[in-house]
């Protein structure tokens, strides 16, 4: 549940918002603030829903305009939870996204949340406030500034190869562009390819090195470590120089207000890992023991390799008894494309499947990622079945198929079939997928390299089963995965694809009126999946409005806002303001004009009868 109170005024510019959000998600403008509260209306992600994270949360989502290198800082305060507070890029936000940065107590103030963060190009992003874990919620404020540009990096002090010096960060130090927190800088000289060792241990704080050249008064990185292997939070991270030139060294916390006393060593590396010819259709009997060379993250580990075709799947898989396996994949260039702990069949066991973009010669690095890290191992690679071509898909037709144990897998190891249709832009489809084998997942692409533009779960509200609504964003072919959540998952599903036509234009509604009406699936559709009916308001300048929807049948939400080229831009919302679950706005008009009210449910899939009022405020 979310109720807002926009300080000050917001401008019709400050409100634009990019077509791959919800339409129902509210703008967070710079400078203004909120107050909210998590509730059983609100969205949960987390480990029921396949993430990575292994916990669950409750959330609310805001648009944030924001500028090319862009110093913002959102805080999060709440009594009743302990917060936190994520960034996305556009389209990130959705299962599996990876955040752009994230906070949990950086305020200093108990377990209030304070997120810096640098927009690294023009755009809308979304700022998530959600609670740390658990889905008990609760009230918040949440509130979004501008800072002060970061000053200009001071000239590094020199550090020379075999010597350790011992520093200290302290508030005096500069602070880093990306607001990752405050630094010390040390430089040094590299001849092209030469390979260096660089630790930096703390007691006082968890410790982060980074190296990198500064390009135009900025600093430009090249390389990363946060925790070496087996040595606690300490880092430790093997460089090797991709040309000649100086190159600086910041030792940093990981937190950004990580202070105290470090020592830090630059050295000659170690010889890198000499990688094992390992054909795709073999496998090779192994053992990591202490006379292993080590990777740059200094671990002992060992090494295969392989050449592939562009496109070519494969399908790594490391098992061991011994100890907790770990595969990493790495290109020609020696850069880390993906990575697997346990999506092994069983235990602590890696499987990687993985499609390569370009052809050439891959490595696969074999380590282990707990406290025993020797012992025998089976390290095995195959080629990956081919994406199969997918079936046509028809409308209104319910269609059968049987996720199989040696059918295709995604990336993440899950079987899935594939389905094509052609649609028109705006158009509104919806796909239900039912099965009493395996909890149903569904996502959709634009034909071609699959990317999905949208997911679903447990969208239908019955169990298990899925059901994905989406509005087609241009006209063409789209491609349907139908698979289960989970990768050891199989069995029978049926699936059906619904043509929604166009959304419908919107009614119109007088000052001082009150309109009744019922949602159902033939309504607009947000895209959250989501049903509305819309009616145009004419309105002046400076008028005070109330607004209510009221429902027995639903959860009543209001959006209030302008739909320009196909962008909806919210100017006000509410999902419980004058009750439980009826909506009310108490609205001042800022910009005279056409308005649309979108009379809608909170929760999708949710239908029924329910009356909506415009009136003035006396």
């Amino acid at each position: 549940m979310r109720r807002f109170v926009f300080a000050a005024t917001v401008s019709a510019a400050a409100l634009l918002a990019g077509g791959a959000f919800a339409q129902s998600t509210p703008q967070l403008r710079v400078g203004g603030d909120v107050s909210g509260t998590l509730d059983d209306g609100d969205g949960t992600m987390g480990s029921s829903f396949g993430t990575p994270e292994n916990v669950e949360y409750r959330y609310d989502d805001y648009k944030v305009n924001a500028r090319r290198g862009q110093r913002l800082e959102a805080v999060m305060r709440s009594d009743a939870f302990d917060a936190y507070l994520q960034v996305f890029a556009a389209g990130q936000e959705g299962l599996g996204g990876q955040s752009l940065a994230e906070d949990d107590d950086g305020l200093g103030e108990g377990t209030h949340s304070r997120l810096r963060f640098v927009a690294p190009a023009n755009g809308t992003y979304t700022l998530r406030a959600r609670t740390l874990s658990g889905l008990e919620g609760g009230a918040y404020t949440l509130s979004l500034a501008q800072r002060r540009p970061a000053p200009r990096a001071p000239r590094p002090t020199g550090i020379r190869l075999g010597s350790e010096v011992q520093g200290s960060l302290s508030t005096r130090d500069p602070e880093a562009e990306d607001d990752a927190g405050r630094y010390d800088a040390y430089a040094f000289r590299a001849a092209e390819g030469q390979r260096f060792a660089i630790s930096l241990n703390a007691d006082d704080f968890d410790p982060v090195v980074r190296v990198g050249q500064m390009t135009g008064g900025s600093f430009v990185e090249s390389a990363y470590n946060d925790d070496g292997v087996g040595i606690e939070l300490n880092s430790y991270l093997i460089f090797t120089a991709p040309r000649a030139g100086e190159y600086v060294i910041r030792a940093m916390a990981l937190g950004s207000d990580g202070l105290g006393d470090y020592t830090i060593k630059l050295d000659n590396a170690p010889p890198p890992l000499a990688a094992t010819p390992l054909a795709i259709g073999s496998s090779a009997e192994g053992e990591l023991s202490a006379d292993d060379g080590v990777n740059d993250g200094g671990a002992r580990a060992d090494a295969y390799s392989f050449t592939a075709t562009a496109g070519q799947r494969i399908d790594a898989t490391l098992n061991a008894d011994a100890f907790d396996a770990y595969l990493e994949l790495f290109n020609a260039a020696g850069e880390s494309i993906d990575q697997d702990d346990d999506g092994g069949e069983e235990g602590t066991n890696s499987r990687l499947i993985a499609t390569l973009a370009e052809a050439g010669t891959y490595t696969l690095q074999v380590r282990s990622t707990g406290d025993t890290t020797t012992g025998a191992y089976t390290v095995a690679l195959a080629e990956a079945a081919p994406e199969p071509e997918p079936t046509a898909l028809p409308f209104a037709t319910v269609t059968q198929g049987e996720i199989e144990a040696g059918g295709a897998r995604d990336d993440d190891g899950r079987g899935y079939d594939t389905y094509v249709f052609s649609g028109a832009a705006g158009a509104r489809v919806q796909v239900v997928m039912r099965s009493g084998d395996f909890d149903a997942y569904l996502q959709i692409s634009k034909a071609g390299a699959f990317e999905p533009l949208g997911s679903d779960d447990d969208g239908l509200g019955e169990g298990t089963d899925s059901r994905l609504n989406f509005i087609l964003p241009e006209t063409g072919d789209y491609v349907i995965r139908a698979s289960p959540l989970g990768s050891e998952e199989k069995g029978l599903y049926s699936i059906e694809l619904t043509d929604r036509g166009p959304q419908p234009e919107p009614g119109s509604i007088l000052i001082g009126a009150t309109a009744r009406g019922t949602l159902d699936d033939s309504d607009g559709l947000a895209d959250d999946g989501s049903y509305f009916d819309a009616y145009a308001v004419q309105v002046a300048e400076g008028d005070k409005l109330n607004v209510t929807l009221v429902s027995n049948d639903f959860d009543a939400f209001l959006d209030i806002g302008q739909d320009k080229d196909g962008t909806w831009t919210s100017v006000a919302t509410d999902d419980d303001g004058l009750s439980d679950t009826h909506a009310k706005v108490e609205w001042t008009v800022e910009e005279a004009g056409t308005y649309v009210i979108r009379a809608r449910s909170f929760a999708m899939g949710q239908t029924g009868a329910y009356a909506l009022t415009v009136e003035r405020r006396p």
